[in-house]
């Protein structure tokens, strides 16, 4: 099944734009976590997945925080990307970016061996970076940087409005990759701008968009529904805070539920 068709149909399914961000965060964790597990990384992540499976679109892990946790941590992610649901796809946030064949052995690792269904790719060293990934794998998607919800994005991606800028670069420059390749090549664009957000969007007006931002970075979530959708498919509407840390007690995984259930609801009321 092509990628966008199985987002697609995932969206459709739990009615939900809402992408879950796994980010197991050793300073975060709740009670139960630190308590009662020894090993709290995939317990913590089952338990969120378990509560949000039917509320998400997709859920996306985090590499640098299960890095953190040294070899459990990899353990614990290879196995949480197989727990998930087969119908609801994984999106693996590691913004890996390298010359061509270091950048095929990311997507050996990530798309062959660990199954995931996309990542995320840095386009600083060219084409290189999205082409060795996605060129022959009509199963997969990538998500390419094109404006980043952080502060500190505008010092190197430039402002937005001009077209020389590199994010618009960016963004010119994946119409082409996105035609030429076999699976899906999308955007990410942070909410946090919610101009980049309409430029984006009128310039590709075919690319799939993972949307960060939302929740704790403040991000205009009116501005991330109504550019969010594509010609296949909704966004992929990002939040990882404000949704698995909602409690730090024994109740986490409902209170995560719940969060995501108002956030869920909100990104649909927008939609109607």
């Amino acid at each position: 099944m092509l990628y966008l068709e199985k987002l697609r149909k995932a969206q459709e399914k739990n009615n939900s734009w809402l992408c879950v961000g796994l980010d197991p965060d050793p300073e975060k964790l709740p009670i139960q976590a630190t308590h009662q597990w020894d090993e709290p990384v995939l317990p913590f992540c089952k338990a969120i997945i378990d509560a949000t499976a039917d509320i998400a679109c997709a859920f996306k892990p985090n590499l640098g925080f299960f890095l953190q946790w040294g070899a459990a941590g990899m353990i614990a992610l290879e196995r949480a990307i197989q727990y998930v649901p087969k119908d609801i796809p994984v999106l693996v946030d590691c913004k890996a970016g390298d010359i061509g064949h270091t950048q095929g052995a990311w997507a050996k690792g990530l798309f062959d061996a660990w199954e995931a269904d996309a990542f995320v790719v840095n386009p600083y060293v060219g084409r290189d970076a999205v082409m060795s990934v996605i060129a022959d794998r009509p199963t997969k998607g990538i998500y390419v940087l094109a404006r980043t919800s952080n502060p500190s994005g505008p010092e190197f991606q430039g402002d937005f409005g001009d077209a020389n800028s590199l994010s618009r670069r960016v963004v010119a420059s994946s119409q082409g990759w996105h035609e030429e390749a076999q699976g899906a090549v999308g955007l990410v664009v942070g909410a946090t701008y919610p101009e980049a957000l309409q430029l984006v969007r009128e310039t590709a007006p075919a690319a799939p968009f993972l949307i960060p931002g939302i929740g704790a970075q403040g991000g205009n979530l009116p501005a991330a529904v109504q550019y969010g959708a594509d010609e296949i498919a909704g966004p992929l509407i990002s939040s990882s805070r404000g949704i698995i840390y909602a409690s730090k007690g024994y109740d986490f995984a409902e209170k995560a539920r719940d969060a995501a259930v108002k956030l869920r609801d909100q990104i649909n009321a927008l939609r109607a």
